[in-house]
Order: structure tokens, then C-alpha cells, then sequence
């Protein structure tokens, strides 16, 4: 239904990965039939049409690539504002992270848990605001309008994997923003995510809100460079849709802010 990838440098050391003008394409392009059976999967039209919202609320559980019986946890809220506003908090035992995006500005700013006075804010670039804009699209749309962000759907056909026929999707933002989709094409369901770096994210569980089926944890598995895999695993307790978010929140902070 979403997509969240993490990249583990300080959001400092949590910032979703979650677009720039790729070709436009003619937004009158016939849509793969497989988008209308997904989105009926995660809810009905009008529940759908309806978000412009989402605030997760959950865990963050990060393995040690190097050491499978190590992880470190945190607490964590997302925000997700449409058309084009994110904000995300990491609270652990060390320090609070947040990273966010208000349009086509975003930041990133982490502070000792211990010792609020000791904080550094960063401003993004480019790249990770175009990557920020795609997530945000990616976790409002249910696989729909993505010529709207200069991107386009290409249909790769039908696959075989995990024993099931998936038609098998590329949401296209720029040569490197690329998510492919593989769908149940009986039920339309995510069997799971790919990205153009080989990161593979699967959705586990159901929360149901508004009528809308959304993950109860989602795991992302990353091949590093060293040869080890790094898991990460977002769980949520709680989903909020359609919930008042003040602009303040995503906006840049002045240097003086707590």
C-alpha cells in the first residue's frame, strides 16, 4: 500500500527515502489494470480519493548488519500531508531525529535526548527532496496520479514469485527513484516492494481505518556493500487518517527554535 525505505545516516540515522521532471508523460496514458485491482484491495474509491493525511504512530527496530543479535529501537511518528508534506521522529535512548519536508524545502535535525540545548539542523538537497516528494506521493496515492510528480507507471508484465502470478509494476520518478511493484494479479494485493538499489520491503498484518487496509509493520531488507543484509522493522500501533496537522510542522526551523 506505501512505501518506506530507510537509509541509516542521521534522519541523521533515520530519514525516509521515501520528483524531479522525468519525461512528462500524457496523464490521459491507459492506466495497467492491474492499479484498479490494488486500490480495491487497500479500500474503496471514495476512501481512497478521500486521504489527505496519515500519521503513523509505532516502533523502529534496526538490526546490526555486522551482528544479527544486536538492534537498536526507537519510537517513531510519521506524518504524511498531501500534496507534498512529510515529517518523521525517531526517539531513542540517545537522541531525538527528525526529518522533514515542506515542499520543495526539507531538513533534518537531531538533538541530544539528554540535553535539548544540543542540537544541528541540516538542510537537504536535491536529491534526497526529490526522494522525500516521491515517498510522500507514494504513501498518499494508492498507485495512482503519478504524472502529477513528472512520473509514470511502465507495465513489466507478469512474473512468477513466492508461488504466485504477480503483474509486476515500475513507479518511474527519475532513473534513480524507481519502486517496482509486484501484485497478486488475483487479488491485487502487494506481495512486496523493490527498489532500483535491490531493497526488498515486505507489509505484514492489517490495520483497518476508515476502510483503508494499512500494514501493521512493514521489514526492509538491504544488501550492504560489506556482504552483510541489514533488516529494519517499522511497527505500527496506530494509524490516524485525516487528522488536522498544523503547517508548523513540516516548516523549516529557526535557529533559535526548541
Amino acid at each position: 500500500m506505501t512505501l518506506f525505505s530507510f537509509r541509516l545516516v542521521p534522519v541523521a540515522t533515520l530519514a525516509l527515502i521515501l520528483v524531479a521532471n522525468v519525461g512528462a508523460v500524457d496523464s490521459a496514458q491507459a492506466e495497467p489494470a492491474i492499479v484498479a485491482k490494488a486500490r480495491a484491495f487497500v479500500g474503496a474509491e471514495a476512501a481512497l480519493n478521500a486521504v489527505k493525511s496519515v500519521h503513523f504512530v509505532g516502533s523502529l527496530t534496526t538490526g546490526d548488519s555486522a551482528d544479527p543479535t544486536k538492534s537498536a529501537r526507537a519510537t517513531i511518528e510519521i506524518f504524511f500531508q498531501a500534496p507534498d508534506r512529510q515529517r518523521i521522529q525517531a526517539t531513542s535512548e540517545k537522541t531525538i531525529e527528525v526529518t522533514a519536508l515542506d515542499g520543495y524545502e526539507a531538513w533534518s535535525r537531531v538533538q541530544d535526548a539528554a540535553d535539548s540545548k544540543k542540537w544541528r539542523l541540516s538542510l537537504l538537497g536535491a536529491n534526497e527532496i526529490r526522494r522525500l516528494r516521491a515517498n510522500t506521493w507514494e504513501s498518499l496515492a494508492f498507485y495512482r496520479g503519478i504524472e502529477s510528480h513528472g512520473g509514470h507507471i511502465e507495465d513489466l508484465g507478469t512474473v512468477q514469485t513466492e508461488g504466485l502470478t504477480c503483474a509486476k509494476l515500475a513507479f518511474i520518478y527519475d532513473h534513480n527513484i524507481v519502486f517496482y511493484r509486484y501484485l497478486d494479479a488475483a487479488t491485487g494485493r502487494l506481495v512486496y516492494t523493490e527498489n532500483e538499489a535491490g531493497s526488498t520491503q515486505r507489509e505484514q498484518g492489517t490495520l483497518v481505518v476508515n476502510g483503508i487496509r494499512f500494514p501493521q509493520s512493514i521489514i526492509t531488507t538491504t544488501n550492504k556493500a560489506d556482504g552483510h543484509v541489514q533488516t529494519v522493522i517499522l511497527t505500527f500501533d496506530k494509524v490516524i487518517v485525516n487528522e488536522a496537522m498544523p503547517a508548523s510542522l513540516f516548516a523549516v526551523p529557526s535557529p533559535t527554535a526548541k
